[in-house]
Parts: structure tokens; C-alpha cells; sequence
């Protein structure tokens, strides 16, 4: 499959934050077959790393306790169609978390 988007983080950020998430994914499926220099930005969370609802609620847990509430899964995919939630991307998920990070707090 030939795709025109870099699969790589193009910022510090999101270097930092893919980082953390392959972290995560190593913790959640430890035990299982993973392979961390495989996993990219590309790399649908569902579909390519076979996690299930449970898995996503533990990565969940584990955004927020990384980066504070500010960063809200469930919040994040709410207004997804379950096709869209299936093809989750971890670009998609790095981008929303540097979005997130970066975003001015409210005080």
C-alpha cells in the first residue's frame, strides 16, 4: 500500500507523545506478540494491534494519568461512527493528545 502522509511524528510533541502511547500499548498487551518498532502513526488501534473495547478503556485510563484530564478518550470519540472508532489511528490519537498538551488551560 503506497500512502502519501509520512508515517512519522513531524513535531517534538508528537515524537514525545508516540512514544508514551507505544509505551502504553506494550503495557496493555504484554504478553502478547508486539512489536513496537512496527507500530506508526498509520497503525489502527483496532484492526492492525487487535484491541478490544477493554484495551481501549485501559488506554484511556492510562492517557489520563499521563496527561491529566485534559486529555478525555471517552470525550475524544464520542462523536465517532463505530467504522470510524474501528479505524482509529495512533496519529489519530497522538494528534488529539498534542492538541490537548498544547491547548491554553483554563484557569
Amino acid at each position: 500500500m503506497n500512502r502519501t502522509e509520512p508515517n512519522r511524528p513531524t513535531s517534538a510533541a508528537e515524537e514525545a507523545v508516540i512514544a508514551d502511547v507505544i509505551g502504553m500499548l506494550q503495557e496493555i498487551l504484554e504478553g502478547y506478540a508486539f512489536d513496537a518498532a512496527a507500530v506508526g502513526m498509520h497503525t489502527r488501534l483496532t484492526v492492525d494491534l487487535e484491541l478490544e473495547s477493554i484495551d481501549l478503556v485501559t488506554l484511556a485510563g492510562s492517557l489520563e494519568a499521563r496527561y491529566g484530564s485534559s486529555v478525555n478518550f471517552a470525550h475524544f470519540i464520542a462523536d465517532m461512527e463505530l467504522e470510524e472508532i474501528i479505524d482509529l489511528t495512533v496519529g489519530q490519537l497522538v494528534t488529539y493528545v498534542v492538541q490537548c498538551i498544547t491547548a491554553p488551560q483554563d484557569h
